[in-house]
């Protein structure tokens, strides 16, 4: 299906989910999550808090969405450049690493709900329009659920298999540590006061790469 097929109610839905998940987005810049007030977003994206409670539950659920929308972007632009194993993993460390460059109050604000939720949350279904507004061009990627297990557990499959990963260390092993990589990493950036958040990514990965 192309936006010439998707109905207008269904277009006019799915632009106004999106106009909400962006004005939250553009709060975090330079402040946390926690402290944007709910009514700022909907005046920002032009939209009542009646109609924000239609799509949302709750006011946090806009990062559930940015998390979703954030890992299948990264999922296809690993596709597009055939990247895998440690190369793959170093994209999306990179990029969390510049987008905190931009938006300093995103990944904290998501590992600080993360952290309330027992780091589990469902990602969200998004509607065809949702997907052909947000991945035009990639619609069968951009519809699928993004599982960053799974996501992990490729990337170390394939260092496994491109030899890669040090011999010592399984696989299945090393996808945890990933984890511990991808927020921890974040975490002691911080910790240090550093702005070179890859720095402290690579530091990580070393300990794992052979």
């Amino acid at each position: 299906m192309n936006i010439n097929e998707v109905p207008l109610r269904e277009l006019k839905k799915a632009k106004t989910k999106i106009a909400l998940y962006e004005a939250g987005l553009s709060f975090t810049e330079n402040r946390m999550f926690k402290d944007v007030l709910l009514d700022d977003i909907c005046r920002e994206a032009g939209i009542s808090r009646v109609t924000f409670f239609k799509f949302f539950g709750k006011k946090e659920d806009l990062l559930v969405y940015y998390m979703r929308v954030w890992l299948t972007r990264r999922i296809i632009e690993i596709g597009k450049k055939n990247l895998r194993g440690f190369d793959a993993m170093r994209l999306i460390l990179r990029q969390i690493a510049d987008d905190t460059r931009t938006n300093e109050g995103i990944m904290p604000s998501l590992i600080a709900f993360l952290s309330e939720m027992n780091m589990h949350c469902s990602m969200p279904k998004l509607s065809e329009a949702e997907v052909i507004l947000l991945f035009p061009g990639q619609e069968e990627a951009g519809a699928e659920s993004p599982d960053m297990f799974a996501m992990f557990s490729r990337c170390m499959n394939e260092a496994q298999e491109d030899g890669r990963l040090k011999p010592e260390i399984k696989a299945e092993d090393a996808v945890p540590f990933l984890f511990s990589t991808f927020y921890g990493g974040f975490l002691t950036s911080r910790l240090y006061g550093s702005r070179d958040i890859m720095a402290f990514y690579e530091t990580h990965l070393k300990l794992i790469e052979k």
